[in-house]
């Protein structure tokens, strides 16, 4: 879980209630611009999926900002990440796609949470708990992963069916996910629209008239029309992710942390474990509270660049558990003052997507990788408002 959500200028406290050293701030108003330029994208309808706590930027703080600039849907992963939004008092249309056959699938009928149906043993779960629930038939468009084969597509279809004329079910959506989308042009997307456009005509056959069909992600929805269809799903793209490198998007998290040790040292002295890096000349070090068990990846070690008083510096020496070193070469800084680690780019400083290829990963990894030790913070609204 995150640590707890501070407005910006009040002091940050981690889950444990002791001083934290770094502070993640989101930008609520970069959330409120990436949402502008995705709905501009497409004619379609926008889903907000705000998954894995808002791709670590907060799941309220994520949708609020959506829904009040394009979006009109919220998507998760599971029924308690949608719970959490009813609980904090959003309304809007939630999908629940990825839950076990023993969810607890009576209380996201009773909280207005539709869910995907993925098999017919997930069909015959939801069934089970009562109620009328409102459902997604999720198809498995060429991934082999979530989704219905396309060899129980049929007989799913036709349950549902059936469950729909006794009203016990209303099958208000269908969806599919592209399996390469961040490549335009990928054969393998072509193949999954085609699936896809078929698994619609066997839903129809049986009768069945979702009014929500959804196959397109942030990627997609940014370079490929043709996948739109009435609804896209961007999660990535709120916070300023675009996998498909097409679009100019604002990142919206800045990580901050102060030097808690600065320290002149000798030329050929070596840093941390395994003394991976040896100064080359005299030098200042500075000691930034922060580590891997904080989110930063261990990987990035000897790679990875700090902001310093508007330069970038070198972190050296291992990446450890909880702790970092800059080469600050002879800035003159302090203890108490501050290196941003990680930020949208405006003023020099390193990016999630920096990070991520000094970690060999993808910037979806980074931002949601920052432990509970970091604090979190969220800029006060401009004028236009974004709740």
């Amino acid at each position: 879980m995150s640590a707890p959500l501070t407005t910006v200028g009040a002091s940050p406290v981690s889950v444990a209630g002791t001083p934290s050293g770094a502070t993640l701030t989101v930008d609520p108003a970069a959330i409120a611009a990436n949402t502008r330029v995705l709905s501009a994208a497409t004619t379609a309808a926008v889903m907000a999926v705000v998954k894995a706590d808002g791709f670590g930027h907060g799941a309220t703080v994520v949708a609020r900002a959506a829904l009040a600039n394009g979006a009109t849907w919220l998507g998760v992963t599971n029924l308690a990440e949608a719970l959490e939004l009813r609980a904090s008092g959003i309304q809007a249309p939630v999908l629940s796609w990825l839950n076990t056959l023993d969810a607890d699938y009576r209380r996201a009928v009773e909280a207005g949470v539709d869910v995907a149906v993925p098999s017919l043993q997930h069909l015959e779960a939801v069934l089970a708990a009562g109620g009328t629930a409102r459902v997604h038939l999720h198809l498995d468009t060429g991934m082999a992963r979530d989704g219905a084969e396309p060899e129980t597509w049929a007989a799913l279809c036709r349950l549902a069916r059936r469950a729909e004329r006794c009203g016990r079910l209303q099958v208000v959506g269908m969806m599919g996910h592209l399996p390469s989308a961040d490549v335009p042009g990928d054969p393998a997307n072509g193949i999954a629209r085609t699936r896809f456009a078929w698994g619609l005509r066997v839903a129809r056959a049986a009768g069945l008239r979702p009014a929500h069909r959804h196959l397109a992600a942030t990627a997609a929805t940014l370079t490929d029309p043709l996948s739109h269809h009435t609804l896209v799903r961007v999660g990535a793209g709120l916070v300023g992710i675009d996998p498909s490198g097409t679009t100019c998007l604002t990142g919206a998290l800045t990580l901050t942390a102060p030097f808690v040790a600065v320290r002149r040292v000798r030329g050929g002295t070596g840093v941390g474990y395994g003394h991976a890096w040896s100064a080359p000349c005299a030098t200042t070090l500075g000691l930034l509270p922060l580590g891997y068990a904080d989110g930063l990846p261990r990987l990035a070690s000897g790679r990875a660049e700090v902001l310093v008083r508007g330069c970038r510096r070198p972190l050296v020496g291992q990446i450890s558990m909880d702790q970092s070193v800059v080469d600050l070469g002879d800035l003159g800084v302090v203890p108490g003052e501050s290196a941003t680690v990680l930020g949208p780019g405006s003023a020099g400083e390193p990016t999630a997507r920096e990070w991520a290829d000094w970690s060999e990963t993808l910037p979806h990894e980074i931002v949601t990788g920052f432990g509970s030790r970091v604090a979190r913070s969220v800029l006060r609204p401009g004028p236009r408002g974004v709740a």
